[in-house]
């Protein structure tokens, strides 16, 4: 069997209902928003794998969790992403750049349906430039499974590792 695997963090309840809140701000954007309990960081979008490789992946996430402490991230702003991208594929909040994993995390709160968007006037169209500050510790990595809804992808925690204490 073969399963859409990626490495996340994921967000505490109470920053994922403030993200979400912000989804209210931009109502004649042609977006389908992100569901709260969608909301993550990926680390890795590791794409299809086996049952066989799915082990690796465990224990790869496994031996980068117990290499890494606890940390904080910040989210400071709301934008369009991927960044610089012409035109804008989605909505983001995006963070500080997290050392311990070279990486500057992002949140896809919603993805514009490119049709309606084309339809808008370039100059109708809203500026998404929103100062925000959410802070949270980080002390998990899971890794999980992407299943392919008709409503829109499912995801599920196949396993949870935790990070050295700080």
């Amino acid at each position: 069997m073969r399963h859409r695997i990626f490495i996340a963090i994921n967000l505490p309840e109470d920053i994922k209902k403030q993200l979400t809140s912000y989804q209210y701000l931009w109502p004649e954007l042609p977006v389908r928003w992100i569901k709260s309990d969608n909301l993550h960081i990926t680390l890795d979008f590791l794409g299809y794998v086996s049952d066989e490789e799915l082990l690796n992946v465990f224990q790869n996430a496994e031996e980068l969790a117990s290499g890494h402490k606890s940390f904080d991230i910040t989210l400071n702003k709301i934008c369009y992403g991927p960044l610089n991208k012409i035109p804008p594929r989605m909505i983001w909040a995006v963070g500080e750049k997290i050392q311990e994993f070279n990486l500057i995390p992002h949140i896809t709160l919603g993805r514009i349906k490119t049709w309606a968007w084309k339809q808008i006037e370039p100059e109708e169209r809203p500026e998404i430039s929103k100062e925000i500050n959410l802070s949270f510790e980080v002390e998990s990595i899971e890794v999980m499974e992407s299943v392919l809804k008709k409503g829109g992808p499912e995801y599920e925690i196949l396993e949870s590792y935790p990070l050295k204490e700080a």
